[in-house]
């Protein structure tokens, strides 16, 4: 967590700024890391643009084919069942494998735009906690789908606004394996 600026940089406690970028090729170029999985979630404005969300629209009757019903396998479901078929899991670096692969950046906002939080903290970590807390062994990728789904379904105030606003992540991925977190066994 900390304030962005208008270019997505990083503004330190120091004062000093950063680009995200900056910090995943420093943990990136770590041999220790190398072949694990590194996830940042960015709690930080990337921009000053405030997204007024667009109004309730009604789909043409026509259309009422794209509403499919929730229990109704999703590609991702086909796509979860065939890797646990194949037995897929992370198994550390592939030989050869490239400096950029096993990353996963989550942004509280779009590019450009403002990430929004309160006296009660942020809605992102807070969605994100909510929906890992609900399945928890889950896909994260899927997980991270479904906090966006949430996120963009709430109306939230900012700071110095009075009016609702909308607010969307941005995730970006070069994993290569299916991420799932695990529990801690019970002592």
């Amino acid at each position: 967590m900390a304030h962005g600026g208008p270019q997505g940089q990083l503004l330190g406690a120091d004062g000093q700024e950063v680009q995200p970028e900056a910090l995943v090729q420093e943990l990136s170029s770590c041999r220790a890391l190398r072949g694990c999985p590194k996830i940042f979630l960015l709690q930080a404005c990337r921009g000053r643009y405030r997204d007024a969300g667009m109004g309730p629209t009604a789909l043409p009757r026509s259309w009422c084919w794209l509403r499919a019903a929730p229990d109704t396998p999703s590609h991702a479901d086909v796509l979860q069942i065939y890797a646990d078929a194949q037995g897929s899991s992370f198994r550390g670096p592939t030989p050869g494998s490239c400096g950029q692969a096993d990353i996963l950046m989550v942004y509280a906002a779009a590019e450009g735009c403002v990430a929004y939080w309160d006296e009660k903290g942020s809605d992102f970590i807070q969605t994100l906690v909510e929906v890992l807390r609900a399945a928890p062994g889950g896909d994260l990728l899927e997980l991270l789908m479904e906090v966006n789904r949430q996120m963009c379904a709430l109306d939230v105030l900012g700071p110095d606004c009075d009016e609702h606003r909308k607010a969307c992540l941005e995730i970006r991925s070069w994993l290569r394996h299916w991420l799932c977190l695990q529990l801690p066994s019970p002592c």
